[in-house]
């Protein structure tokens, strides 16, 4: 007696006989075969970026419906016609497949076979989706005879990144790292290699003038170089905040990365702006960079004299800001009406430009830091990362604040994601250190900080976390020689006194000195940073002389030097049940020690 068939047996069997796995067959063909095509004829046909998409998903929606058909309907010699299901008895018949359906679908097989096996061995110069997600924009080549341009070819690097930086779907190098390999003679591979970037745009600015005249190359660094595009631009100085949405759009084209809607919406804005206006800005943008005393006073200057020839463009009013910010924070020339100032020209350039990044960053810097306002400081840095998702500073200011809050994991993403987009500027490798150094990773908070020293010696945003990681891997003596670079403003002197009580009592005898000198300075109507006090007398273990000196600075309204208090009960456990330190946290709306 002939063993019975499996039902799966019997199903496939059907499948076969209904001409169901040839249909599928030969559909799939069809459909490899139609969005190849269109993926190869989008960029020479300009072609709609979305088409592809929207080609998947018909092609994907008639799947089903090819299979139903298949299985209820059948072609042969006269025409189409319904399949009649199999007779009792004769479940055993051999199935017989015509021989045009068998070249149907050996042909198919090989047409797919094909197409998998070309798109391997494909020419590397063919650009597809997904080949290009991150590259690097080099410093503009100033070939306009006049090296007196030299800072405004700089200032038009730093927009057009920032510009690029708006594009989520592909990872920018920031223009402070992408700076440091201006003049090298290093290949565009070698440069990709080190920055970890899939392609390099090379530019040259040819004439700068009334007119810009700008000539663009990208370079695909996967295995050898070949050039994948380039493009000549040229318009007038008046329209280059346009100029520099068209080429992102063009870059973003070229490696193939679709925008979002809004990204397309924002990037088809036209805005003219006064060549003058534009010339100013570009020199403050300048200056702002170097936030010496001097520099800053010359930013404010030219951000006025930008904001007076065109009152009605948003971003010298955001740099305005920034620069008055920095004043209070550094500057002595500041005055008591400096952060209110500063407020005003962030409303107005919020009035002019609601969409403006750098704004909403500046914006959230001084929400968080003079006010601890940390709701608000988060809504509008989220904000910015919304709209400039490649803006590394914001991402890593951004960390810092979701360490004061202790939401570690997140801040740990952050300040990965700003390293990967800037991970030659000094600034960000320091506050990446101060990150690691909260995490517990002193290790890679010394190798980062180490780094931020190597590139810029004066560098203060990277001591303390070097100091802070060179203790918690146990050498004081390391820390001690990073530590007393802080101590620049006093005398020879007192610094070989110093030494000798290190040499000789230890670290805490050192920091114990430094509190009997604050002292003095109180007590002579000197002034001192309360909440550093604060820190010294931690140190030393002396919680409830800390909480005087906490509570003094929180009187004071020192909230931005408050902030991180939240995190010294990673280093100080005592403190986790301190009812005096708990009352400051909520007094500051900070979260407890968990």
């Amino acid at each position: 007696m002939p063993r019975k068939k499996s039902r799966i047996y019997q199903f496939w069997q059907e499948l076969r006989r209904r001409r169901v796995v040839h249909v599928v067959t030969v559909y799939a063909s069809a459909a490899f075969v139609l969005i190849e095509l269109i993926n190869n004829l989008t960029g020479p046909l300009n072609l709609p970026g979305k088409l592809s998409t929207v080609v998947v998903l018909v092609l994907a929606t008639g799947f089903p419906l090819a299979v139903i058909l298949a299985w209820i309907y059948d072609l042969t010699p006269e025409g189409i016609e319904k399949t009649q299901p199999v007779k009792k008895g004769d479940e055993e018949q051999r199935v017989v497949v015509p021989n045009a359906w068998k070249v149907a679908t050996f042909a198919s097989f090989a047409v797919i076979a094909g197409l998998i096996t070309w798109n391997i061995l494909r020419n590397p110069g063919q650009m597809r989706s997904g080949d290009i997600r991150s590259l690097v924009i080099l410093p503009f080549d100033n070939f306009t005879g006049d090296d007196q341009l030299e800072y405004f070819v700089s200032g038009m690097h730093a927009s057009l990144v920032n510009d690029m930086g708006q594009i989520s779907g592909l990872r920018v190098i920031c223009n402070t790292s992408a700076n440091a390999y201006k003049n090298t003679d290093m290949t565009a591979s070698e440069i990709a290699r080190e920055l970890n970037v899939d392609g390099v745009v090379e530019a040259s600015v040819l004439c700068l003038g009334d007119s810009l005249c700008m000539q663009f190359r990208l370079v695909d660094t996967h295995g050898d170089e070949s050039l994948l595009w380039s493009s000549d631009f040229q318009d007038s100085k008046s329209q280059v905040l346009s100029l520099y949405n068209r080429i992102t759009k063009q870059i973003a084209q070229e490696v193939k990365v679709e925008l979002s809607p809004e990204e397309d919406r924002r990037l088809s804005v036209s805005r003219t702006v006064d060549p003058d206006a534009y010339d100013a800005y570009i020199k403050a943008q300048f200056h702002w960079e170097r936030l010496t005393e001097t520099d800053l006073d010359s930013a404010r200057h030219y951000f006025q004299l930008a904001i007076r020839l065109d009152p009605d463009w948003a971003a010298p009013y955001g740099g305005m800001a920034m620069t008055l910010g920095a004043m209070g924070g550094f500057s002595s020339s500041a005055d008591a009406d400096t952060y209110r100032n500063a407020a005003f020209f962030l409303e107005k350039a919020l009035e002019l430009d609601p969409e403006d990044a750098y704004t909403h960053y500046v914006k959230g810097i001084f929400a968080v830091w003079p006010r601890g306002q940390w709701k608000v400081g988060e809504a509008e840095m989220r904000q910015c990362l919304e709209l400039n998702p490649g803006d590394a500073l914001c991402r890593i200011y951004y960390a810092h604040l979701l360490l004061i809050l202790h939401r570690f994991d997140e801040a740990l993403e952050q300040a990965q994601t700003a390293l990967e987009l800037d991970p030659l500027r000094p600034l960000v490798l320091g506050l990446y250190g101060v990150v690691m150094y909260y995490i517990g990773d002193p290790q890679e908070a010394l190798e980062q900080s180490e780094k931020a020293l190597a590139i810029d010696p004066q560098n203060g945003f990277a001591i303390n976390p070097l100091a802070g990681a060179a203790l918690q891997l146990g050498d004081t003596t390391r820390w001690y020689e990073i530590w007393k670079q802080g101590l620049w403003w006093t005398t020879p002197v007192y610094l070989d006194s110093l030494d000798r009580v290190f040499r000789e009592q230890g670290r805490l005898a050192v920091i114990r000195d430094r509190i009997r000198i604050n002292e003095e300075v109180l007590a002579s109507g000197g002034v001192i940073s309360f909440s550093g006090q604060a820190e010294r007398y931690l140190d030393i273990g002396d919680f409830e002389k800390a909480m005087d000196y906490y509570e003094l600075a929180l009187e004071g309204g020192d909230r931005g030097s408050l902030s991180y208090m939240s995190l010294n009960y990673l280093f100080f456990p005592e403190l986790q049940n301190n009812p005096r330190y708990l009352a400051i946290l909520d007094r500051m709306k900070l979260p407890h020690p968990r």
